[in-house]
């Protein structure tokens, strides 16, 4: 973007001493020849305009491009942390539960033989 600003710029200032050398150079009287520098600092005061805007617009336009892909990226991380959250606690859950199982099967047995001795 910095490349184009600066041929962007070099060309409008190449115009701009190219079209005032033209008018200085012409055979017209004071007046026109005041009229028509007027004339034309008028015209690219309104392109240099024209280009700011668009550029300015360009700029909010990836700005926006960039927060939404980073909003988009966020919400993909939280859902990703999130699933591995919900299967972590459904295997801590699951190993809880097998471990409760074996533990009262076990104090089962022993209270067996105990009341068998």
């Amino acid at each position: 973007m910095k490349d184009q600003t600066k041929i962007i710029a070099a060309l409008l200032v190449g115009a701009a001493a190219g079209a005032a050398i033209g008018l200085l150079l012409a055979p017209e009287s004071g007046s026109e020849l005041r009229e028509d520098i007027a004339d034309y600092v008028n015209d690219l005061v309104d392109k240099t305009k024209s280009k700011a805007q668009t550029a300015a617009n360009d700029l909010k336009d990836y700005g926006n491009d960039v927060a939404d892909k980073a909003k988009s990226k966020w919400n993909s991380v939280v859902g990703a942390a999130s699933d591995y959250k919900d299967q972590a606690e459904e295997y801590a859950s699951g190993a809880f539960d097998e471990a409760k199982s074996r533990v009262k099967g076990e104090a089962d047995d022993l209270n067996t033989s105990v009341q068998n001795a």
